[in-house]
C-alpha cells in the first residue's frame, strides 16, 4: 500500500487524558483507502474503512464528510491544514467566508426577523423572489455588524454601489436604532474567531454544498423525467414537493443549462388566449424581459386579480418569456 496522506489527530478526555487518532489515504494498483485509526479509552486501537475504491471525487467526498465528524465529536488535527488548502480561496474569499461565520454566530435576532420582514415586503413591490433583493446570509451580516452609514453597509459581502443604492436607506433606516459593540473596518473579525472551530464549520459547509449539489442533480433529474412524461405544472408540484414559483424556477434553470423544453413549453401555454400571448410578446420587444410586471400591465392594463390569479398569469409570462429568450438568443439574466 502506497501512503499518500497521513496525519494525527488528538481529542481530550474528561479524566485530563489524550485520546489520539490517525487518518490515512493509501493506494495500491489504481484502488484508494481511506483508513480511520483510533486508540479507544480501555487502550485498545480500533480501525475503520471510509472508503475503498476507485473513485477519487467519491473518495474525497467520504474523507471530507467523516473527517468533519470526527472533528465534532472532538478530535483535532495535530498538523493544521492550511486555510487556502482546505477551502481553494483566496485571502478575500477567505475573509468573506470568516464575516459568514462570525455574523452567523453574533446576529441580532430581532433585526435579522425586521430585515426579513422587510425583505418579504420589497420583493413583493418588485416581483422578485426574496433571495434576489438580498440572501439570509446578507441579512445576517447586517444584523451582527449593524451598519449606520451607506459606506459601512458597502464593506459587507453582497452590497455594491448598485445594490446599496437601491435598497440602503430601507436598510440603514432599521439598523440606525439599534445599539452595536463592534466598528468598522472589519479586520478584527479575523481575530476574534476561533481557528478549529472555524476549520470544522468550513468542513460542514463543504459538506453541506455537496449534498446540496447532489440534491440539485437528482431534482433535475426527476424534473426531466416527468417533463419528458408530459406531465403539467400541477402534477410537477405534487412529484416534487416545491412551491410554484420555485418549480418555474427550476424550469428556468434547466432552460439555461441547455435542455430542449420547447415542445413541452409549448404546451404549457396552448391554454393561454392567443390574443394574451400576443400581447405579451409585443410587450416583451417594446421593454424587454428582464421585469414581467410590465408585461402584465401591458396585456391586462387595470384589470384587478386576486393573489392566486397574479400568480397564474405570472406562470405563463415566465413560461412565454422563455420561449421569447430563445427565440430571439437573448441570454436570461435574474429572472423576475
Amino acid at each position: 500500500m502506497n501512503l499518500m496522506f497521513l496525519n494525527t489527530l488528538e481529542k481530550a478526555t474528561d479524566e485530563g487524558r489524550v485520546r489520539t487518532a490517525q487518518v490515512s489515504i493509501g493506494e495500491q494498483q489504481g484502488s484508494f483507502r481511506v483508513l480511520w485509526t483510533e486508540t479507544k479509552e480501555d487502550g485498545h486501537r480500533t480501525q475503520e474503512s471510509w472508503y475503498e475504491g476507485l473513485q477519487w471525487e467519491e473518495l474525497h467526498a467520504a474523507f471530507r464528510e467523516r473527517l468533519f465528524m470526527k472533528i465534532s465529536e472532538g478530535f483535532k488535527p495535530v498538523v493544521e491544514l492550511n486555510g487556502n488548502d482546505l477551502s481553494g480561496m483566496d485571502g478575500r474569499s477567505m475573509f468573506i467566508q470568516m464575516l459568514h461565520y462570525y455574523s452567523e454566530a453574533n446576529s441580532d435576532e430581532s433585526l435579522y426577523e425586521a430585515l426579513r420582514v422587510w425583505r418579504l415586503k420589497q420583493a413583493g413591490r418588485e416581483g422578485k423572489a426574496p433571495f434576489i433583493v438580498a440572501t439570509n446570509r446578507m441579512l445576517r451580516m447586517i444584523s451582527a455588524f449593524v451598519p449606520q452609514t451607506a459606506e459601512e453597509l458597502q464593506q459587507l459581502p453582497g452590497f455594491g454601489r448598485g445594490k446599496t443604492a437601491a435598497y440602503g436607506a430601507d436598510i440603514l433606516a432599521l439598523t440606525a436604532p439599534c445599539q452595536r459593540s463592534t466598528a468598522f473596518p472589519l479586520s478584527w473579525v479575523e481575530d476574534q474567531i476561533n481557528r478549529d472551530d472555524f476549520q470544522a464549520w468550513m468542513l460542514q459547509e463543504k459538506e453541506r454544498k455537496r449534498k446540496a449539489e447532489n440534491e440539485k442533480q437528482e431534482m433535475k433529474r426527476t424534473l426531466l423525467e416527468a417533463i419528458h412524461r408530459g406531465e403539467r405544472l400541477d402534477a410537477l408540484q405534487e412529484q416534487i414537493k416545491v412551491q410554484r414559483r420555485e418549480l418555474l424556477q427550476w424550469i428556468e434553470e434547466l432552460d439555461r443549462d441547455g435542455y430542449d423544453l420547447e415542445a413541452y413549453i409549448e404546451q404549457m401555454l396552448e391554454p393561454m388566449p392567443e390574443g394574451e400571448r400576443e400581447q405579451a410578446w409585443q410587450a416583451f420587444e417594446q421593454q424587454g424581459d428582464r421585469y414581467l410586471k410590465p408585461i402584465l400591465q401591458a396585456v391586462y392594463r387595470d384589470n384587478a386579480f386576486s393573489a392566486k390569479e397574479a400568480d397564474r398569469v405570472y406562470e405563463w409570462l415566465r413560461l412565454l418569456r422563455l420561449k421569447y429568450r430563445r427565440v430571439n438568443g437573448v441570454k436570461a439574466g435574474a429572472a423576475s
